[in-house]
């Protein structure tokens, strides 16, 4: 183990006291924790030395998969044609844009292209995070933001194109965020408090004129973001928990005036607003679960005065099966996101014609709504991928449900979607709860028992809809399966499933975890010895909770920016978004919540018992999950485990919550938690 590790107990009076021994690794920036996380990487790359060659093999092997110099699908928003561009040896892809052609084609005139942002260059070699990147409505300015350290606190930037001539904004702790008013002269900013909370929203006209605050949330568990309608008529303002928003509008055309609130904040009301047309009128679209928990979609015509909630009508009810996850909104049409038996739906509603669902392929996928083009369009882009089918970006013409793939993510080398298959199975939890598994192995290694690796997430209702990856071809191409567990937290079977994985219902990702790793070895599909298991960030802590519960179930585990450390940081008001996760976790200074998590928070129950080998992975500027986390995870471990299987801690003292930004270091970053697995599983 590292030297440095021999260096981190604590006198015993302070032990015998319940000072947290380990509490020394949040002195951030000292010497001896710089020294400590340094000796950890140093011993990391020794014990993996021996991976070096197969490390560069995948990193290699995978990048020989990818395209890339490629270019992107091109949107059209008024006189141009918006991409990117990625070429060989770059880490960032390039913004450009080039005159829209007459026939309405997607048919790039490169001659006239115009480079609009290079983020290689930005970069020069450091970390680079882009935030905002938002052309004004009339097309002469590019806003953008740079997040340089990984730490999510950004740089705002204008740039006039016609010039090329940059200009920083004399900001500090922005978010990152920036809203043009339709006067393509009126920016709005949002500004973070000490808890990396935006909390203030900035106007700011291009003119010189003073910054002015025009909105103060008060409230430590409030987020507040500013966007630009559907409509592009108006701005919108949200102030959101993780139980409750409140929406104030203002129209676009009119950024001097103040905002002002469509329905005040009722505890546990959520709702989300949008504006568009419907039968050819100006209408506020009004998302809300004041109904149910699924939500409903309300309708109030716009009358130049926002509606009271009096005023909302129906336009869809609520359901008790299928969740409304969102609307989106052009001249044609009004396009529904939906969740049903734990799948993504596209529901399509034409003016003036009968509504559909969009037909696909697939029994478990991932669908959403990419991008609705310009307000005025027949047409909008879908993204479509399967755990066997690379990602396609699909067309759908909206009133004949007519659909084309535009783009398919090309895997370079041999592969065929079909010689994988992939499938959707269902473990049962203690309780009796079904809970949705997708699987996906080569098809000849189908009725084997197989190293498999599991990866799960379960928290703030996110779902984990199936997903493509090149990386992963790399495991599946050597005899692994890979299976994502849809435990209880996430929000893949709607807001119910959501609820029941959070609060007091905590315990029920863990178990749903434990049951989705005993169905796969009872039903022949792996073995405990060849599970390795994998989560990142709240998923972090599902992955250091199963482990004291379970230890023997799993042969390897891999954890990224783990929140592992729930106790602590959830009695810490003051650290980031430490207040904001109380709708989520509860707040321990209660008797009742203190006692619930310390049950479970991984750090607190580490235990003398055989751990399984484990790599564990921070990023020391990481706003969300501090690296002490992880840092204090592992050297408790070290003290208390009965073992001496590897365990291993790699802080990125470059990088934040994403790890390392651009895409090569990405890869590298895959090649090395790969080659830890086939190294512990014996793979070859």
């Amino acid at each position: 183990m590292p030297q440095s590790a021999n260096v981190i107990t604590a006198p015993i009076a302070h032990r015998a006291a319940g000072v947290d021994p380990y509490a020394w690794l949040q002195e951030r920036d000292t010497d001896a924790v710089l020294d400590y996380l340094k000796a950890e990487n140093a011993y990391q790359e020794a014990q993996t030395a021996d991976q070096a060659e197969l490390r560069e093999r995948l990193f290699e092997e995978i990048k020989g998969r990818i395209l890339e110099t490629d270019l992107s699908l091109p949107s059209p928003w008024g006189p141009y044609l918006y991409y990117t561009r990625t070429t060989a040896g770059d880490e960032y892809a390039r913004h450009y844009r080039c005159p829209r052609p007459a026939d309405d084609s997607l048919t790039l005139d490169e001659s006239r292209e115009q480079l609009l942002l290079d983020p290689n260059e930005l970069a020069n070699g450091g970390f680079f995070s882009l935030g905002a990147f938002s052309i004004s409505p009339d097309h002469q300015r590019l806003a953008y933001s740079v997040d340089a350290s990984g730490d999510e606190v950004y740089t705002l930037f204008v740039k006039e194109l016609a010039s090329d001539k940059v200009s920083e904004l004399e900001f500090t702790d922005c978010d990152g965020s920036m809203t043009w008013a339709n006067d393509s002269l009126t920016l709005f900013f949002g500004v973070l408090d000490d808890t990396h909370r935006p909390h203030k929203l900035f106007r700011y006209r291009l003119d010189g004129t003073a910054a002015e605050e025009v909105f103060h949330e008060a409230d430590g568990r409030f987020f507040l973001h500013c966007y630009r309608a559907s409509s592009e008529q108006q701005l919108l303002l949200t102030l959101g928990s993780k139980t409750t928003s409140e929406v104030w509008v203002l129209d676009a055309n009119q950024p001097h005036l103040p905002f002002t609130c469509l329905a005040p904040r009722v505890e546990d009301h959520e709702y989300d607003v949008d504006h568009g047309l419907l039968d050819g009128e100006w209408t506020w679209f009004i998302r809300t679960n004041r109904d149910g928990i699924n939500f409903a979609l309300y309708q109030a015509p716009d009358t130049g005065v926002p509606p009271s909630e009096a005023d909302w009508q129906n336009l869809i009810a609520h359901s008790d099966e299928v969740m409304l996850d969102g609307v989106s909104l052009n001249t044609r049409a009004m396009t529904l996101s939906l969740r049903e038996g734990g799948l993504p739906i596209i529901e399509v509603h034409p003016q003036g014609l009968a509504p559909y669902r969009v037909q696909l392929p697939d029994a478990a996928y991932s669908l959403y709504v990419q991008n609705s083009l310009e307000f005025d369009s027949d047409r909008i882009r879908l993204r479509y991928e399967a755990l066997n089918r690379p990602a396609q970006v699909r067309q759908l013409i909206l009133a004949t449900g007519e659909q084309a793939v535009l783009k398919e993510t090309p895997v370079l080398g041999p592969f065929d979607a079909d010689s994988y298959v992939s499938q959707r199975l269902w473990a049962s939890a203690p309780d009796g709860t079904q809970v949705p598994i997708s699987l996906v192995m080569k098809r000849e290694m189908v009725g084997q028992a197989v190293p498999l690796y599991l990866y799960g997430y379960g928290a703030y209702g996110s779902s984990l809809d199936p997903w493509f990856s090149h990386a992963r071809l790399s495991l599946l191409d050597r005899g692994m399966a890979f299976a994502i567990a849809h435990v209880r937290g996430g929000g893949e079977l709607g807001e119910a499933w959501y609820r029941a994985g959070k609060q007091e219902h905590k315990h029920n990702t863990f178990s749903d975890f434990i049951a989705c790793a005993e169905f796969l070895i009872l039903n022949g599909i792996t073995t405990a010895e060849q599970l390795a298991i994998s989560g990142g960030s709240a998923g972090g802590l599902l992955i250091g909770a199963v482990l004291n519960q379970r230890p023997d179930l799993f042969g390897v585990a891999i954890a990224e920016v783990p929140f592992v450390d729930v106790l602590n940081t959830m009695l810490d008001p003051e650290l980031p978004l430490t207040v904001t996760e109380y709708d989520e976790w509860g707040n321990p200074e209660e008797p009742e919540v203190y006692d619930r998590i310390k049950a479970y928070a991984p750090y607190e129950n580490v235990t003398a018992q055989d751990y399984p080998p484990m790599l564990v992975i921070a990023g020391y500027n990481d706003s969300r999950v501090q690296y002490w986390e992880a840092a204090k995870w592992v050297a408790k471990l070290r003290a208390t485990k009965t073992d001496d299987n590897l365990l291993l801690l790699k802080t990125e003292l470059g990088a934040g919550h994403g790890g390392m930004s651009g895409r090569y270091q990405g890869l590298r970053d895959v090649a090395l938690e790969y080659a830890f697995v086939f190294k512990v599983l014996g793979i070859a």
